[in-house]
């Protein structure tokens, strides 16, 4: 079973095939961060431009790499949401036009199915349920996981996602885009323990999500003490990596205690963290220091599956198609801002 996945859905074009779920034949990723850097975030219509202008070139190297044509293709997977409507649709567009001229199977992927299927590719899935916390830019979300069925949504942000309030934090103190990147960084420098941020755990039985706090009491610390982007202000009264460190800290905090609650309540020893903020240095090393504490087998994503990319679209596609097998109507398939 080989699948070429196709992955548009923010601001990075990916296409990979992939062998059955676990084999990597090629992958390739076009990114668009030099194109979004001096705005401080992704620019919907610059993305979907820019999608525009790599879709072919990037699908055609990935079908180069591979060693394969694409009649050797079983099937085509692309992610159809949740993601940005204008970008989603680029990719989609691509995968129906190839599906529909080579008579092959399309594989609707949700994106952040994908990201869960993203711990498992450097081994073998979990042979039990699992719970696996995924955490982006765009998404910041518990799901519970049993092997064989869709993944059952836990816990989701009710505002910002981690990343979005990284990213926001960055470019509030002048950092630079990404952000999660830049202040992962800095943060080696500074002290967690130095501002004492608030943390939003939203009641003892609730799995979800807050961060608008967080990013809130950051704007107002700035606003007490200055800001770095205050020319006026030679000598600020604090340390930029001290306030970095407790922001990242206080966010760590949050993600690790309710995954663990998750963990605890569905009485399992599986856990997964996936997605872009899964790359972060202090989540990795605050989640493995848990895992041993608890027993747990934490998977992780290697650094470069973190981010957005096809090959796990590829995988997420061939455990959808075990599941529920390949859509029978191309027409069908449309681009959904929000997916579970």
């Amino acid at each position: 079973m080989i699948i070429l996945g196709i992955e548009s859905s923010c601001d990075e074009t990916a296409a990979a095939i992939v062998e059955r779920g676990r084999i990597i034949r090629s992958q390739v990723v076009a990114s668009q961060i030099s194109v979004h850097s001096p705005y401080g975030g992704v620019v919907p219509e610059l993305a979907s431009r820019k999608h525009v202008e790599a879709i072919i070139p990037v699908i055609d190297k990935a079908v180069r790499e591979s060693g394969c044509s694409l009649d050797e293709i079983d099937a085509i997977g692309v992610t159809c949401g949740p993601g940005l409507v204008g970008s989603l649709l680029v990719g989609i567009a691509a995968a129906k036009a190839i599906a529909y001229a080579l008579d092959k199977p399309l594989i609707p992927v949700n994106h952040l199915e994908g990201h869960l299927w993203a711990a498992f590719l450097g081994g073998d899935p979990p042979s039990g349920p699992s719970v696996c916390l995924v955490v982006s830019g765009g998404h910041t979300a518990l799901y519970f996981v049993k092997p064989g069925e869709p993944p059952q949504l836990l816990g989701t942000t009710l505002d910002d996602a981690a990343g979005e309030a990284f990213d926001k934090v960055a470019k509030l103190l002048g950092l630079g885009y990404p952000g999660g990147v830049v202040i992962d960084r800095l943060s080696e420098q500074g002290n967690p323990q130095a501002v004492s941020f608030p943390r939003s755990f939203l009641g003892r039985d609730s799995f979800d999500f807050s961060f608008s706090g967080i990013k809130t009491a950051v704007v107002n610390f700035v606003k007490k003490f200055g800001s770095p982007l205050d020319s006026s202000k030679e000598i600020l009264p604090y340390r930029v990596e001290d306030v970095v460190a407790s922001f990242q800290e206080a966010i760590v905090d949050v993600l690790l205690e309710k995954t663990t609650m998750a963990a605890e309540r569905k009485g399992v020893r599986h856990v997964a963290v996936v997605g872009g903020v899964a790359a972060n240095r202090r989540l990795r090393e605050r989640f493995t220091e848990r895992a041993m504490e608890k027993g747990w087998d934490l998977r992780l994503p290697p650094l470069a599956f973190c981010t957005d990319n096809a090959v796990m679209i590829a995988a997420a596609a061939y455990e959808v198609w075990k599941r529920e097998g390949f859509c029978r109507d191309l027409f069908s398939v449309d681009a959904l801002s929000r997916w579970y």
